[in-house]
């Protein structure tokens, strides 16, 4: 239904008045079980769902909203969500609604325990959180939900009846568009999927991603590629990839599943690894030669 309907249109079309109507709406007062049934009927019918904002104005309630984000000084890859959030703020400071940012440390599970410990103690009405360590980020969902703080996720998927929605790619998805990308610069020879600074057994992005990459590879017909798989950390990044390229001469495809692709990339132009495409995961697909 297109028209946005009154309290009073429902009034009518439930046949109750509409202070029957506001109490129902607004779970105040006494309402008969067969006037309750009525309305809900309707409500139901033409979909109907509150206005928040404006009851927030009506009712003088403040909604505080907190996101647990990773701190963009340490990942540049995080900026543009930090200048949306801020874009976000402005466009809403006429109504009673607070959004506050809380950093934490990309690398450690301990600086996101504490940064989501912080929330906590504020408890807002709801969270959204970039969830990039799956066992702590569970963790933090049941003890949002105990204290009835609604919980929303954003770049990576945690699967939680607990967390309302998810705003994101399809990493599988984008993990099988990535091996079609270096399928079309190769036909055959070897590829790697590169992890950087995460602990990939805790991290189900990178999981997802390399799924759907070796995905791609299985269901194709007459494959002549060697899939790899190299997990990097710091500081011995640049020492343990050189040691790859050295025994894997005829390596064709590199696929970086985090925004960390400046390391490959500096180190496979030093070394002169020529006709090596290397393909980047992040807000959007880059591919790029050398």
């Amino acid at each position: 239904m297109d028209k946005k309907l009154t309290i009073k249109d429902i009034a009518l079309l439930a046949g109750v008045s509409k202070g029957t109507v506001d109490r129902v709406l607004h779970k105040r007062g006494k309402v008969s079980e067969e006037a309750l049934v009525k309305v809900n009927a309707v409500l139901s019918e033409i979909n109907y769902e509150p206005n928040f904002m404006a009851r927030s104005l009506k009712n003088n309630k403040i909604y505080h909203i907190c996101v647990s984000l990773p701190n963009p000084s340490l990942d540049s890859y995080w900026l543009p969500c930090v200048k949306g959030i801020e874009d976000v703020v402005q466009k809403i400071k006429a109504y009673n609604l607070q959004i506050k940012i809380f950093y934490f440390d990309p690398e450690s599970t301990e600086s996101f325990i504490n940064c989501n410990e912080s929330i906590l103690k504020i408890a807002p009405d709801a969270v959204m959180l970039a969830p990039l360590f799956y066992k702590e980020t569970l963790n933090m969902v049941e003890k949002y939900n105990k204290l009835g703080i609604v919980v929303s996720t954003f770049n990576n998927q945690i699967h939680s009846s607990i967390i309302k929605s998810f705003v994101g790619q399809d990493l599988f998805m984008s993990g099988r568009v990535a091996a079609k990308l270096l399928d079309l610069l190769h036909k055959k020879g070897s590829m790697v999927i590169i992890h950087i600074d995460e602990s990939y057994e805790n991290a189900i992005h990178m999981q997802e991603k390399e799924r759907g990459f070796r995905a791609y590879f299985s269901k194709k017909e007459n494959s002549e590629y060697t899939i790899h798989t190299l997990k990097l950390h710091n500081p011995t990044i640049e020492k343990d990839f050189k040691d790859f390229l050295a025994d894997n001469p005829n390596l064709g495809g590199i696929f970086v599943t985090t925004s960390k692709s400046y390391h490959i990339a500096k180190i496979a132009s030093d070394q002169n690894a020529s006709k090596i495409g290397i393909l980047v995961w992040a807000s959007f697909t880059s591919c790029f030669w050398f």
